[in-house]
């Protein structure tokens, strides 16, 4: 594998969901910290429903690895931030046999 080059800095970030007072649940997500990440580009999509069109670009991000269930290894249902860009996590997975990077499988959504 060829050394991925990380000039992204990105926040991984964890859904939190804490009761409204009305039975339901607020969603907020909490920083767990800073990536430096690689985003490589996979083939687009138009997805959505019928009052709103969404764009879906399917993303593979690499960056360097983190022991599993270290609080700095993203995890699917996470996302990853970049200013006012959301990527959500999908799957990760080992980038390199000697597990020294991760691949984020992501997704990022638009407004069409």
């Amino acid at each position: 594998m060829k050394v991925p080059r990380l000039n992204r800095r990105l926040v991984l970030e964890a859904r939190v969901e804490t009761p409204n007072g009305s039975g339901g649940l607020m969603v907020t997500w909490e920083a767990l910290g800073a990536l430096w990440a690689a985003i490589l580009p996979g083939t687009g999509r138009e997805g959505g429903a019928e009052a709103v069109a969404l764009a879906e670009l399917p993303l593979r991000v690499v960056l360097r690895a983190a022991p599993a269930g270290s609080d700095s290894r993203p995890q699917p249902g996470q996302r990853l931030r970049e200013g006012g860009r959301i990527f959500a996590v999908l799957a990760v997975a080992e980038a390199d046999p000697d597990a020294r990077y991760l691949t984020c499988f992501a997704r990022e959504e638009v407004p069409a």
